[in-house]
């Protein structure tokens, strides 16, 4: 069967499905265990979700709403949302109160997907026509909720109701002067953004990436996402956000995306393990740290350095396999920055170019577009 090129997000998962349906695509790791998913088994359930989407009246331009930390749920949901033609809204969790309410007030969402009970508790529990919850613990028998494992309904269209021209993801934020401004990425958009990435870093297949940073914001979906579902790579899930360092660490990925905020945790906790300034090993490992000036520098910044210091201090964080370090959206500070280089953790920058509008707006322009090069894309292997 000859299959035309993948313009939406769902056909790219499709595609994936087809080339590699029994590679694993996607790990969660839960009660400190990896727990493992295939393509095929992905499809499978992005359909289902679909399914029980278009029962509950879910259809072409509505709207899913996603409060959550980084869960296979969430994008599950976000694809099956875009598969009948629709559009994923993930909100920050992290959120103050104030924020969130005010979000919630403009979005008034009829689809509404929570992680837990401590989110459940920060939203309406009214005017959903389906309201899904991921962690059953505290919420069982909830009246009008539904547990995701629960979901079910009728089939889903056979094939993805999606347009490249249609937005994928909307994202919204709460300016300090409490203006609401909306952010929509088409799936035409996010795969030529996604390819670029491919392209550029030449991602395969054999990576794995690490989402430790809810998706709420558009560079995840750009530098993340897409290119998951454009290499066909694995994409892992921390168990939460309190472990999300050390799942780091036993995972080793090869591709990070991560934003200001994160990198410069990171770099952080590399200073807070560093010797006392003015100490002998202090000295050591800032000479292995620093560009070497002598002969006997080059001698310690080389083997020795790699071996006893950048290296270690490299594992501690979890990238000593990395190749891929990305910053998404705002640029490093120059000590963080010099710090991470001087670990050889050369973080390149990647912008977020999508343009903020009046939330008010409903109009959703995409504008110079070109369709994707999909000739371009990495072959399985």
């Amino acid at each position: 069967m000859r299959h035309t090129a993948p313009t939406t997000l769902p056909e790219q998962l499709l595609v994936q499905t087809r080339q590699r349906g029994g590679e694993i695509a996607l790990r969660h790791k839960r009660l400190g265990i990896w727990q493992a998913r295939r393509w095929r088994e992905l499809a499978d359930e992005t359909a289902r979700l679909a399914g029980a989407l278009a029962a509950a009246g879910f259809g072409a331009g509505d709207a899913l709403v996603l409060l959550t930390q980084p869960r296979p749920e969430a994008l599950l949901l976000s694809l099956a949302a875009q598969w009948l033609g629709g559009v994923a809204v993930p909100l920050d969790p992290d959120l103050p109160d104030a924020a969130l309410q005010a979000l919630l007030q403009q979005l008034s969402p009829h689809y509404l997907f929570v992680e837990d009970e401590a989110q459940w508790r920060r939203v309406a529990s009214d005017g959903q026509r389906l309201a899904i919850y991921g962690d059953a613990r505290g919420l069982n028998g909830i009246a009008g909720w539904t547990a995701y494992t629960a979901l079910g309904g009728g089939p889903a269209p056979a094939e993805p109701q999606a347009r490249p021209t249609q937005p994928a993801f909307a994202f919204y934020r709460v300016q300090a002067d409490s203006a609401i401004e909306r952010q929509a990425i088409s799936h035409a958009e996010l795969l030529q953004e996604g390819l670029r990435l491919v392209s550029a870093e030449g991602l395969t297949q054999h990576e794995e990436a690490l989402a430790a940073r809810a998706f709420a914001a558009g560079g995840q979906a750009r530098y993340l996402l897409a290119p998951w579902l454009l290499a066909g790579f694995r994409l892992n899930f921390p168990e939460s956000t309190a472990t999300r360092d050390q799942d780091r660490h036993e995972l080793g990925p090869t591709l990070v995306a991560s934003t200001r905020e994160t990198w410069g945790r990171l770099a952080d906790q590399v200073q807070q393990r560093l010797p006392l300034p003015g100490s002998l090993r202090r000295w050591l490992v800032d000479a292995a740290l620093a560009p070497p000036r002598s002969w006997h520098g080059r001698l310690w910044h080389g083997i020795a350095g790699h071996w006893l210091v950048r290296r270690p201090l490299r594992d501690v964080l979890g990238l000593t396999r990395t190749r891929v370090p990305l910053l998404v959206g705002e640029p490093l500070t120059e000590p963080a920055a010099r710090l991470l280089a001087q670990l050889g953790v050369a973080v390149r920058g990647w912008p977020d170019p999508a343009q903020w509008q009046s939330a008010t707006d409903p109009a959703v322009h995409v504008t110079g577009w070109q369709a994707p090069d999909f000739g371009a894309l990495p072959q399985p292997g």
